[in-house]
């Protein structure tokens, strides 16, 4: 296996939702690391991962993190781990641009479930 230097002009990347764009930095069946942004108002759907454990790593801005209906906020240079089954979604209720890591271990390819809302 080869080793690449990864940044965000190098990555594959994608958008996302309405105002969300990923760059996958890595992405194996055992590991996933993506670098995302969120414009302000932007939301995940809820959804849940059944294998996956994902860590959420804020760059810059202000999360809010809904955990089986419980709100945690996160600021720049905070951190959340999110345990499998877990019913979760991020959005950014502020009017500032959101830059966050997220790590899943296993990969979230085919492991995620959305939730009506």
């Amino acid at each position: 296996m080869t080793s690449n230097i990864m940044d965000k002009q190098t990555a594959q990347h994608y958008l996302w939702g309405e105002n969300s764009e990923c760059w996958v930095l890595a992405d194996t069946e055992e590991l996933s690391i993506k670098q995302e942004a969120m414009q302000g108002g932007a939301r995940e759907k809820l959804h849940f991962h059944t294998h996956a454990r994902q860590f959420f790593f804020i760059l810059k801005g202000t999360a809010a993190f809904y955990l089986n209906n419980e709100k945690k906020i996160l600021t720049a240079q905070q951190g959340i781990l999110i345990a499998p089954q877990t019913l979760h979604f991020i959005a950014n209720e502020t009017s500032e641009p959101l830059e966050f890591l997220v790590i899943s271990q296993p990969t979230t390819y085919s492991d995620r479930t959305d939730v009506e809302q």
